[in-house]
């Protein structure tokens, strides 16, 4: 069934020269399709916490998007396309049971988000639960605390690596401490996300697979030492959020020293203690 406005659209100018292109240009920008599920590089989903997909509002970058949920999870690319797909997963709260859902993010022409869609609209309940009417008052339990680490990258890998071979032998050490705390029984993780960020040295593309990269081997990392795999996340934010600005855009040693602060790994904690 086509939408009212597009046959509305088609009634108005039924005898102008460009009917044709004006309707069909209405009735797609209502339209919304998903893509196959087997489709996904990822076949199974990814876990994600209903905090990180309710933050996806309109007007958001698709670098701040891609901060929440990461890399789109099938073939549609990054940058000059108008929507990204994604499959997650869902515990339903009756033991390892779980759902699996498609998601979509629309944006304009500039790179910002406009609208969010759920191919099985039952979704939404996950990230969004309906209220209970007349419900007891009861007090609100204590959100859980969030802290923020940063570790500078060049102190954890050699200039321009991303290898767990690379990996400074002191950075290792930060890093095993950091896991032996998360690890104590009297924390509750609720998330452990590892963004990596690169300086303005080099294209974008460059600059983004660098920084995923980076976080990608502090993420394998922190599992090999024992945290769930379920609760760490990573993304590559390239050259976003500088913390310094130098000055100058040819190469030279002085300004690779200067932009060192904005190469770094932040590693952000959710949980109870």
């Amino acid at each position: 069934m086509r939408h009212s406005s597009s046959i509305l659209c088609r009634a108005l100018c039924i005898s102008m020269l460009y009917c044709t292109s004006l309707c069909a240009t209405a009735a797609d920008a209502s339209e919304v399709n998903f893509p196959a599920l087997d489709s996904s590089y990822l076949k199974t989903g990814d876990f994600v916490g209903p905090d990180h997909v309710k933050r996806i509002t309109p007007g958001l970058s698709k670098d701040q998007v891609r901060l929440e949920l990461g890399n789109p999870h099938f073939s549609e690319g990054i940058f000059n396309v108008r929507e990204w797909d994604y499959v997650f997963n869902f515990y339903t709260g009756k033991d390892s049971e779980y759902v699996t859902c498609q998601f979509k993010v629309k944006f304009d022409a500039n790179n910002r988000a406009t609208s969010t869609h759920w191919k099985n609209p039952d979704c939404e309940g996950y990230i969004n639960p309906p209220q209970v009417k007349d419900a007891p008052m009861v007090q609100a339990p204590e959100k859980p605390a969030k802290r923020r680490i940063e570790f500078g990258a060049d102190g954890l890998f050699a200039f321009g690596e991303s290898d767990l071979s690379n990996l400074d032998p002191a950075g290792r050490g930060k890093l095993d401490d950091l896991a032996g705390h998360l690890k104590q029984d009297a924390i509750r993780l609720s998330s452990v996300v590892v963004t990596g960020y690169t300086d303005r040295i080099g294209s974008e593309e460059a600059n983004l697979a660098l920084s995923q990269a980076r976080a990608d081997t502090i993420r394998n990392y922190l599992l090999q030492k024992g945290l769930d795999a379920h609760l760490v996340r990573a993304y590559g934010a390239g050259k976003a959020k500088p913390v310094v600005q130098c000055p100058g855009q040819k190469l030279t040693p002085q300004l690779v020293r200067c932009l060192q602060p904005n190469r770094r790994i932040e590693i952000e904690i959710v949980g109870e203690q």
